[in-house]
């Protein structure tokens, strides 16, 4: 049967390429990511140690008596934690460094601070910040001095380039205050500056701690060894110990944060590929065996068993998807590192990443693409290898029978699944967090339609063809009389355009309804008239009580924003990613924020204290005055007292803190923003003005509307956005590679047919207009279906987030889907027609099928 196999596809070379292609790019879909960090400016170091930026969240209230057994406790022990990332850099105490330079084989132990610094000129800054540390981390680095000496105290090192000599005073800003710095050297290949120790622990604003810690071993020392006992000294300090290329997520902590995010893109995207690239495949087999049933039909004729037609389809099917996988992984390689590229161009993961293929995604790539075919041929063959041989030759001349019992099961499953998504949605969902149900609810609706695509395909046909006949005479009569026989045939190229539409749509506003949903209900809680900002790191806590002096000024706050955990008591409602915590001050915070408080009072949000959602607070169990433990972005944890609760919006609670706790637990340890207040009456632009003139003397600060705010929070949002358009965008090309295969496969199989035509009067336009007809008729059937999909995971998720049953956006989003899928439909039907009829129509006609 493999011979006969290969045989067979020597003559149906138009039917297999289009399935090569298919899996060529179902596995370059399915290629991963790997990513890895290596070291820049610690690569000195054997050993760098950090804090752990990892913290445990039970998933069991540990105060519950459990209900196991003592023996299986241990076990369940790891099953009961989830992980959530700390979202400030968790620092060391620096005392660490000398007991770390202690430990045998330990050459160098030096902490490391970075900071960032703004070097001046003219009281303005020469460009964005660079990053400050102290000398002794130079040690570390690989880079060298190109002029001057090490710097002493009120000494600094620049980068070569920066302009001045050795010996300058230059002026910089760091952690908010200006000062001069004598320049006592040049340091080569380094965006750097380097300044004392001493200064370098008061310029970071966090005395008494360092970042990292850098450990060069001594000439022979055993590495394994000496990590086993720089261990020992850390046990019980929460720091862990990187080598290798795990040394960068040192310096880029950003790293993390963005490797847990390209882990969730590729498992999100990875799902849905092979969940499209499944139907997509099974679709074309499916046609290009329909195509072949009067072959098949012959085989079982002349006594060929089932399982030999089964085991000859799936051979064919299985060579060409050998070859299709190892094109893909080839490509993917290519394909994966523009697609990196874009990603950290877009701000998803940290461009210090750096991208690789190993061989663990290729045996993936490769295993699902031959588990995507091998399915997909089995489906295909299963109708051809049950037909009795005294029935084969009859059913290779009609339209074969479609429906099957285990086809009904699973789409009353997936139609079930897609509806109890669409009840919970509305009944539990609320806010963003409903577009987590409506998500997978597009893929279920699909899926169920897709599996019933003949059925509904033949529905909609019926539909269409009394006013296509009306409006196009004889060549809608020919197209009603075709697509009536040849239902399957058309719902193999319809199932490609409804995936496409509906997947695309879907994604499409969950994202721009949510990213428009979510700008609102940020502009709605600020008040604020004026923002103060800095481009240099933060503004000191001083400046804001300047501010409230200026007139016009009703009332002055600061604002920074992170991330916390409730560290006690258990909270089960926070996520791996904390709660979103905002800080604002006592005096000035409820005139700026749009928060009114259910108990309690803003005025009391002073020390450590902290204002709950109302919602939380119950959750907790906890009331005004009642005291929590909260662990802050940096890992420190802090009680607080309850000041005070109020109704938060659902689905964007947020905690409110003091401004001066939430920024000492920052990275920067400074206030990131000035919300000002104006009074009734007062000229924005002369207030915007005055504080202008205030802020002279502080480089970097500048004066906005609120518009900065909302601006900076929704190009966050947009990041998200990028991935969704993305996601859409590659959902689409795949869909329509097989939408072109499956018409391609389906009008070329038609050349006899169009040669009778011709041969019995018809002419090369009248079957042109007849095949307009036929795609007119796909393409809407196709792109109904879509809408149906994606308005059956749209609307409850737009009712829960908006209280609107259409999405938030712009309509040529819906548009330019609906113009793709026609535009591909008719490009690919017509071109291929015309191709078909370039032929004479005697030859046409005695043409193989």
């Amino acid at each position: 049967m493999f011979r006969i196999a290969m045989r067979s596809m020597r003559f149906r070379k138009g039917s297999f390429v289009a399935t090569f292609i298919a899996m060529t790019f179902g596995s370059l879909m399915e290629t991963a990511i790997r990513t890895e960090v290596p070291a820049h400016r610690l690569v000195g170091a054997e050993l760098v140690i950090s804090g752990g930026q990892t913290y445990d969240l039970p998933k069991e209230n540990p105060n519950q008596p459990a209900e196991d057994s003592d023996e299986d406790s241990d076990d369940d022990t790891e099953e009961d934690t989830q992980t959530g990332l700390l979202a400030e850099r968790v620092r060391l105490d620096h005392t660490l460094a000398d007991r770390i330079a202690a430990v045998p084989g330990v050459a160098t132990a030096a902490g490391d601070l970075t900071f960032p610094a703004t070097l001046l000129a003219g009281g303005h800054p020469t460009g964005p910040p660079l990053d400050g540390h102290g000398w002794s981390s130079a040690a570390l680095t690989p880079y060298r001095l190109a002029a001057g000496e090490a710097p002493a105290a009120g000494e600094v090192v620049l980068p070569s380039g920066a302009g001045v000599g050795v010996g300058d005073e230059v002026s910089i800003v760091a952690h908010a205050r200006t000062a001069t710095f004598r320049v006592s050297g040049l340091v080569v290949g380094a965006p750097t500056m380097f300044f004392a120790d001493s200064d370098a622990t008061e310029l970071s604003g966090h005395p008494g701690t360092v970042d990292a810690i850098g450990v060069v071993a001594e000439p022979g020392a055993d590495l394994g060894q000496l990590r086993h006992d720089v261990d020992q000294v850390l046990d019980g300090t929460g720091a862990v110990v990187l080598t290798g290329d795990e040394r960068g997520v040192v310096e880029f902590p950003a790293a993390e944060s963005g490797a847990e995010n390209l882990i969730v893109l590729s498992a999100v995207f990875g799902g849905l590929a092979i969940s499209v690239a499944l139907f997509v495949v099974a679709t074309t087999l499916g046609l290009s065996v329909q195509q072949r049933q009067r072959e098949l039909a012959m085989l079982r004729a002349i006594g060929t068993t089932p399982g030999q037609l089964r085991r000859m389809v799936i051979g064919e099917a299985m060579v060409m998807s050998v070859f299709a996988t190892a094109l893909g992984c080839l490509l993917g390689r290519y394909f994966g590192a523009w697609l990196y590229g874009e990603l950290a161009g877009n701000g998803v993961v940290p461009a210090a990443m750096r991208f690789r293929t190993e061989w663990i995604p290729m045996v993936v790539a490769v295993g699902s693409g031959l588990l995507i075919s091998l399915a997909g041929a089995f489906v295909a063959a299963r109708r051809a290898a049950r037909t009795r041989p005294t029935e084969a030759l009859a059913d290779a001349a009609i339209q074969r029978r479609w429906l099957s019992p285990v086809r009904l099961i699973l789409a009353v499953l997936c139609f079930g699944g897609g509806t109890a998504l669409f009840i919970v949605t509305i009944a539990v969902m609320d806010g963003p967090a409903a577009a987590s149900t409506s998500g997978p609810a597009v893929l279920l609706w699909a899926i169920g339609f897709a599996l019933l695509g003949p059925g509904v395909t033949k529905v909609m046909a019926a539909v269409l063809r009394p006013p296509l006949r009306l409006l196009t005479g004889n060549a809608g009569w020919l197209a009603a009389r075709n697509t009536k026989t040849r239902t399957v045939r058309m719902a193999a190229v319809v199932v490609p355009i409804m995936l496409a539409t509906g997947i695309a749509t879907a994604n499409i506003y969950l994202q721009t309804t949510s990213v428009a949903v979510s700008n609102k209900a940020y502009a709605e809680n600020l008040r604020a008239d004026v923002v103060l900002a800095s481009s240099t790191g933060g503004l000191d806590h001083e400046l804001v009580d300047e501010v409230r002096g200026v007139p016009g000024v009703a009332a002055a706050s600061e604002f920074t924003t992170s991330s916390v955990f409730v560290a006690a008591p258990y909270d089960d409602t926070q996520s791996e990613d904390g709660w979103p915590v905002q800080g604002i001050s006592a005096l000035g915070g409820a005139q700026t924020t749009a928060v009114t408080m259910t108990e309690g009072s803003l005025a009391d949000l002073t020390g450590d204290t902290v204002v709950l959602p109302d919602a939380h607070a119950d959750a907790l169990g906890r009331h005004v005055g009642d005291t929590i433990t909260m662990r802050m972005g940096d890992g420190a944890d802090v009680d607080v007292r309850i000041a005070g609760t109020y109704p938060g919006r659902e689905g964007f609670e947020t905690l409110l803190m003091p401004a001066e706790l939430v920024a000492e637990h920052t990275t920067e340890g400074l206030p990131a923003q000035l919300l000002v207040r104006a009074q009734p009456g007062t000229d924005l632009a002369a207030l915007s003005g005055a504080l202008g003139r205030l802020v002279t003397d502080r480089p970097g600060v500048a004066v906005a509307d609120r518009d900065v705010l909302t601006a900076e929070y929704a190009k966050q949002q947009e990041i998200g956005a990028w991935i969704n358009y993305l996601m859409a965008g590659m959902i689409i090309g795949y869909t329509a590679i097989s939408v072109v295969n499956s018409l391609v496969m389906s009008v070329s199989a038609r050349r006899r047919e169009f040669g009778l035509q011709r041969l019995t009067g018809s002419t090369s336009g009248q079957v042109l207009r007849m095949m307009g007809v036929e795609a007119a008729m796909v393409a809407v059937t196709g792109i109904v279906l879509g809408t149906i999909v994606a308005a059956m995971s749209l609307v409850p998720f737009t009712l829960i987030a908006s209280g609107s049953l259409l999405p938030t956006g712009p309509i040529w989003i819906y548009l330019g889907v609906l113009g793709a899928a026609a535009l591909l439909t008719f490009g690919a039907t017509m071109v291929t027609t015309l191709v078909a009829l370039r032929s004479r129509p005697v030859e046409a006609a005695v043409a193989p099928a």
